[in-house]
């Protein structure tokens, strides 16, 4: 397992793209692999023949650990059920036997794009089944047979398509993958898709050996965890026992510790301004049949990205960063702009590269690529690291401000609320006209009332007089 972005420790095997026997190449991709910040698709780097497959999809591998090794000596693959110890393959790194130790571990905490908190990755070891020995239970996970047998419906190119998470869900539910109808793209089955199916169950009875009284009872009578998970139509009995568990990992585990040490380490301090954004409306509608924006995407979130780089050459100290270690504030003259993206993986912030040299045709095309990729599930651990700035959209979900949390690294945050036709007193008159409001949060370590207020004022004032995009620059 490499180490796909800087600081990383682990990744998430999501799906393998060969199986044991078959001949790859060098830089052919085998498999796509979850980290905390994306899903990347890894290379292999030999040419022959597929030899093992270590780890199952949904198996968490910590980096350095080998998941695949490869027989560059043009032999035939082994017997599909033979196991992995009795042969003597060329692998793609040196490894030692899989013991205690070297067992995949839990996910440390890694916000998206900025490092890797400090936290034990030590897992227990797995369980041997009866009768075997321990050389046998470490022995079990390479078996070269393992990755038919991942969800009980025969060879992975027979298997519904859906992310480990989406899995433990059906299990939970007793819900056979094999049975629902899938809505995602590419025809992958979606948690909605699992609720579905597991939602029409009629509800039989079910002669229990002993009456669930109240809750405390239940609770005492719970199968333990090795034992056969309760079924949905158990569970539709007692509503008080329906609970459904998801594991937290990946991109929305990282996010949350990060969060927490962020909201705990920077004191925080959110301004917000309510003003009238309808001049700003009328230019997007003007911009949207401009020839010179002609094929390029124009909304509301264009013209303010550009607002708030206009602010930042007006209020450069505002686009800074608090280093501990050195006890220095480190003053950048540059501004990489993060869009802050909801996805199905979760929350992850990609950041537009040098924004403050853009264009406006060219700041569009960035802001396009980076949310048709966010939303692809493509973007790359490098488009999510080195933030300068962040702005979050809540607007979109009608929600008409917020006190966000800033991305570890940064100084501040931009939340936009929803605009809103509502009246407004305009040239002495109370008018119907598009209001929006600005929250602000910034560390007050770096930035002082005065900057974040200064800063603040000036998205404003860019965003109700847009001429101020020319006047300003």
């Amino acid at each position: 397992m490499p180490d796909v972005g800087e600081g990383l420790t682990e990744a998430e095997i999501l799906k393998w793209y060969v199986q044991v026997g078959d001949t790859v190449t060098d830089g052919q991709v085998v498999c796509e692999v979850e980290t905390a910040k994306a899903a990347v698709e890894l290379p292999i780097p030999f040419d022959g023949t597929v030899h093992e497959l270590r780890f199952s999809e949904g198996t968490t591998v910590d980096v350095g650990q080998v998941i695949i090794s490869v027989n560059v000596g043009g032999g035939d693959a082994p017997a599909a059920e033979a196991p992995v110890a009795e042969a003597a393959p060329v692998v793609a790194a040196p490894a030692a036997p899989a013991a205690e130790d070297d067992e995949p571990k839990g996910r440390q905490p890694v916000l998206v794009g900025y490092g890797v908190a400090a936290s034990s990755t030590k897992r227990r070891p797995r369980k041997a089944p009866a009768g075997t020995t321990p050389a046998a239970a470490t022995a079990a996970p390479v078996l070269v047979s393992v990755p038919e047998q991942l969800n009980g419906h025969g060879p992975v190119g027979d298997r519904p398509l859906a992310k480990p998470p989406v899995r433990k869900l059906a299990k939970d539910l007793g819900v056979d993958l094999a049975t629902v109808t899938p809505t995602g793209p590419d025809g992958i089955i979606t948690r909605e898709d699992v609720h579905a199916a597991a939602a029409p169950a009629p509800a039989p009875v079910v002669e229990a050996p002993a009456p669930v009284a109240t809750p405390a009872q239940a609770t005492a009578q719970a199968p333990a965890p090795a034992q056969a998970p309760v079924s949905v139509a158990a569970a539709e009995v007692s509503s008080e026992a329906r609970e459904i568990r998801v594991p937290i990992k990946g991109v929305r585990k990282a996010t949350a510790a990060a969060m927490v040490g962020s909201a705990f380490t920077a004191p925080h301090v959110t301004e917000f301004v309510t003003f009238d954004i309808t001049r700003t409306m009328k230019l997007v509608e003007e911009l949207k049949s401009d020839k010179d924006m002609a094929g390029l995407r124009v909304n509301p979130l264009l013209l303010i990205a550009k607002a708030v780089l206009v602010a930042v050459k007006r209020n450069p100290d505002i686009n800074a960063a608090w280093d501990e270690a050195a006890q220095e504030i480190v003053l950048k003259r540059y501004v990489n702009l993060g869009i802050a993206a909801a996805t199905p993986r979760g929350l992850i912030v990609p950041n537009i590269k040098d924004a403050h040299a853009q264009t406006l045709p060219e700041l569009s095309k960035s802001l396009s690529e980076l949310v048709s990729t966010a939303r692809e599930g493509k973007t790359t651990p490098a488009a999510m690291q080195g933030g300068t700035f962040t702005i979050t959209n809540v607007g979109v979900f009608g929600v008409d401000t917020g006190t966000p949390i800033l991305n570890p690294g940064e100084a501040a945050i931009l939340a936009v609320g929803a605009i809103k036709l509502q009246p407004w007193v305009h040239k002495g008159k109370v008018k119907p006209r598009q209001v929006t409001t600005l929250a602000l949060s910034f560390d007050h370590r770096l930035v002082d009332g005065e900057l974040g207020s200064k800063f603040l004022a000036d998205i404003a004032a860019v965003l109700e007089q847009p001429k101020r995009l020319i006047t300003w620059a």
